[in-house]
């Protein structure tokens, strides 16, 4: 396909625009074990919250409880026997990483609450309205499914609709471009027919009054 045939004129492929990376990799099925080792345990992370009943917190609070008694079992025993102690590895997060990780969070906090700002002062109403359209939509979303479910379904979508569209990506694209011409017609034709007439009719209300 030639690039002026791609929507919206990229020169990039998918993989470029997801970053190229392990993201891009894993969301394009090129890293095919991880992915399915995602969804498989996405799935059963729902089940268990779904069918059981647990909550996050109950479920995190009963893993780590398994984790601290196995392990302290483990290190008794192993004294006793003489036998090594579990291998774990040292945990400790770096002064470097912890700098790094908070300007990070810092940048990103600032320019919300800058938008924010822009927002509430009326400064951007483009932005206004971009905002209350996605809020919008994740209220009507937010009614119809609960958000375990909402989030296993993102994650399939994430996980497949970019995979599809980079194995059939010269049909779809020319498929919608297609669609946009035409839509790109109809308008004109609605423009001519109906916003014109109804122009002409008001200019000449005008002129007779």
């Amino acid at each position: 396909m030639r690039t002026s045939e791609r929507l919206f004129n990229r020169q990039r492929t998918v993989h470029q625009i997801l970053g190229g990376g392990l993201v891009a990799d894993v969301m394009l099925w090129r890293q095919k074990n991880l992915t399915v080792g995602i969804l498989v345990v996405t799935l059963a992370a729902w089940v268990v919250f779904e069918r059981s009943g647990y909550t996050l917190l109950s479920f995190v609070s009963s893993v780590l409880l398994l984790l601290f008694a196995i392990f302290f079992l483990w290190a008794k025993s192993a004294a006793i026997l003489n036998r090594p102690a579990p291998p774990l590895p040292q945990f400790y997060l770096s002064e470097d990483l912890m700098n790094k990780v908070a300007a990070l969070i810092r940048d990103h906090l600032n320019a919300l609450l800058s938008v924010s700002q822009d927002i509430a002062l009326g400064k951007d109403s483009r932005m206004f309205l971009k905002v209350a359209a996605y809020l919008w939509l994740i209220y009507i979303i937010g009614g119809l499914t609960d958000f375990l479910t909402l989030g296993y379904t993102s994650l399939v979508i994430v996980l497949t609709i970019p995979a599809l569209y980079e194995k059939f990506e010269e049909h779809i694209d020319r498929y919608v471009l297609i669609g946009c011409r035409k839509l790109q017609k109809l308008y004109v034709r609605f423009d001519v027919e109906c916003v014109g007439r109804v122009r002409k009719w008001i200019l000449e209300q005008k002129k007779l009054s």
